[in-house]
C-alpha cells in the first residue's frame, strides 16, 4: 500500500469513527426511541447518504416508518412516515427480508425495482420514495439488538455520492448495531418506567367518600427516573369517632425498598390511628416508635391530620407534622396560609421527642391541600421560591371545583420537577352549596 492510499484508508477509519461517535452522542442523548432514531438519521444525512429512512416492528410485527430525512432540508417528505404494509411471510423485497432476519442488503441502481414491478404490498410502499427522492445506491440494515430485530435503517445515496461498496456493509452494520442496542435500552427504560408507575399506584389507597365532603387526590412519578419512590397520600374514616384523616407522606429513597417501606409505614399508621384515639402528634409518636424498632436506618415525612366535624359543619382541623412541608390552607376568597404549627423532626431521628399537635377552624368554602416536596422543590432555586408558587397558583385557582384545582395544580407545577409528586386535596362546603351527595 502506498502513501496515498494508506492516508485514504485513514481518512475512512477517522470517518467511521466520527460517524459512530457522533450517533453515539445522538443516541445517548435522550431515552425516546423515535426521537434518537430521528436525531442518528439527522447525523448520517448529509454526511454519509443523500437520505435515509428508519423504520421501527413491534412485538406483534406490526411496522412503522418513523423518520425520512434528507440532505435537502426543502425536500417535501410529507406522507412518508407512518404505518406500512405487513411483512409478508415470503420476504420478497429489501426491507421484508431484513424483517425477516437477513443481514445488511447492498443494492445497486439495477436491482432496485419500481413501485409498479414490486412483489408485495410492503415491497411497493418502501418503493415510493424513490420515486419522489431518487436514490441509485441503497442499503437496508436490520437494527438487530439480542437477537431480536427491532427494525431496519434505509441509507441511499444519489449521483452526487458514489454509490456503496462493500466496504461500507462494515460500517453500516456496526452502526445499526449500536443503534439497535440504544433502542432496545430504551424500550427496557420505557417498559420498567411503565412497571414501576403501575407498581406505585398500585400501592395508593382508594379515597373515602365523605358526605358533605370533595377529597381527591394526584400522583405524578418523577420523569426523570424510572425507579419508583416513597410519596404516598392516605385517607379514611376513623372507627367510633367519624374523624376523617389526611395523611400525606415521603418515605426517603428512590428504589423499590422505599416503596415496600412506605406501604409497610402507611399501613402502621392505619393501624395506629384506628386503635388509638389520640392526638395527631401523639400517633406520630406511636408510628416513629414503630419505624425505629423495624426500620432503623429510614427516615420518612409525614403530616397526619383529622378533620372534625358532621356534615354541614362547622370543622376543625387538627394535625401534626414530622418534618414534612407545611399544608396549605385557602379560603374560599383566596386568601392563603401555610400551617407551620406542630411542625416536628422527621420519623427516624429521634423516637422519643416530644411531638405537639395543633388545631385550627376551618372557614366554610376553604381548601387545604397536603403535598410532598416533588410539587415546590427545584433544583438551583429555594424552597420558599417553590411555596410562593404553589400559594399563588392555589390562590388563582380557588374558584375552580376541586378535581379542576387539582389538575391544574399538577400541569401547571410538574414542569421541571425531578421527584415524585403526591397532592391530597379536600374542599369543604359553603352553607349555601347544600348538602353534597
Amino acid at each position: 500500500m502506498d502513501e496515498d492510499d494508506a492516508d485514504a484508508a485513514l481518512r475512512a477509519a477517522l470517518d467511521q469513527l466520527a460517524f459512530a461517535t457522533r450517533s453515539a452522542a445522538a443516541l445517548s442523548s435522550t431515552l425516546d426511541a423515535v426521537e434518537g432514531l430521528r436525531r442518528v438519521c439527522r447525523v448520517l444525512v448529509p454526511g454519509l447518504a443523500d437520505w435515509s429512512a428508519a423504520d421501527l416492528m413491534d412485538e406483534d410485527g406490526a411496522v412503522e416508518r418513523v423518520c425520512v430525512s434528507h440532505r435537502d432540508p426543502n425536500a417535501a417528505l410529507t406522507g412518508l412516515t407512518g404505518p406500512l404494509p405487513p411483512v409478508p411471510e415470503t420476504a420478497t423485497g429489501p426491507l421484508s427480508r431484513v424483517l425477516r432476519g437477513a443481514g445488511p442488503l447492498l443494492l445497486s441502481a439495477g436491482r432496485l425495482p419500481t413501485a409498479q414491478e414490486a412483489s408485495d404490498p410492503l415491497h411497493t410502499a418502501t418503493m415510493q420514495p424513490f420515486a419522489r427522492l431518487g436514490g441509485d445506491s441503497v442499503i437496508v440494515a436490520p437494527l438487530r439488538a439480542r437477537r431480536r430485530v427491532l427494525g431496519a435503517l434505509t441509507l441511499v445515496r444519489g449521483e452526487g455520492h458514489p454509490p456503496w461498496g462493500e466496504a461500507d456493509l462494515a460500517l453500516v452494520e456496526d452502526l445499526t448495531h449500536r443503534i439497535a442496542l440504544a433502542l432496545d435500552n430504551a424500550r427496557l427504560y420505557a417498559e420498567t418506567q411503565a412497571v414501576a408507575e403501575r407498581l406505585q399506584r398500585s400501592l395508593l389507597p382508594d379515597l373515602p367518600v365523605v358526605p358533605g365532603l370533595r377529597v381527591t387526590a394526584r400522583y405524578s412519578p418523577a420523569l426523570a427516573t424510572a425507579q419508583i419512590g416513597g410519596d404516598w397520600y392516605d385517607s379514611f374514616v376513623l372507627p367510633e369517632s367519624g374523624d376523617t384523616t389526611l395523611i400525606i407522606g415521603d418515605v426517603t429513597g428512590h428504589d423499590l425498598h422505599a416503596a415496600v417501606t412506605m406501604s409497610q409505614i402507611r399501613n402502621m399508621l392505619r393501624g395506629i390511628a384506628c386503635d388509638r384515639r389520640e392526638p395527631p402528634g401523639m400517633i406520630l409518636r406511636r408510628l416513629d416508635l414503630a419505624v425505629d424498632a423495624l426500620y432503623s436506618h429510614r427516615t420518612a415525612t409525614c403530616v397526619y391530620a383529622l378533620l372534625k366535624g358532621r356534615e354541614g359543619g362547622p370543622y376543625q382541623l387538627e394535625w401534626a407534622s414530622a418534618g414534612h412541608p407545611p399544608p396549605l390552607l385557602v379560603t374560599a376568597d383566596g386568601d392563603t396560609t401555610y400551617l407551620w404549627e406542630a411542625h416536628g423532626l422527621l420519623l427516624g431521628v429521634d423516637p422519643h421527642a416530644e411531638r405537639p399537635s395543633a388545631c385550627l377552624p376551618l372557614p366554610e368554602g376553604s381548601t387545604l391541600l397536603l403535598y410532598t416536596d416533588g410539587l415546590i422543590e427545584r433544583r438551583g432555586e429555594s424552597m420558599d421560591h417553590g411555596m410562593t408558587r404553589l400559594r399563588q397558583h392555589a390562590a388563582a385557582l380557588v374558584d375552580q371545583d376541586i378535581d379542576e384545582l387539582s389538575d391544574e395544580l399538577m400541569n401547571g407545577l410538574v414542569a421541571g420537577a425531578h421527584d415524585d409528586i403526591a397532592l391530597l386535596a379536600l374542599r369543604l362546603p359553603q352553607s349555601d352549596e347544600g348538602v353534597s351527595p
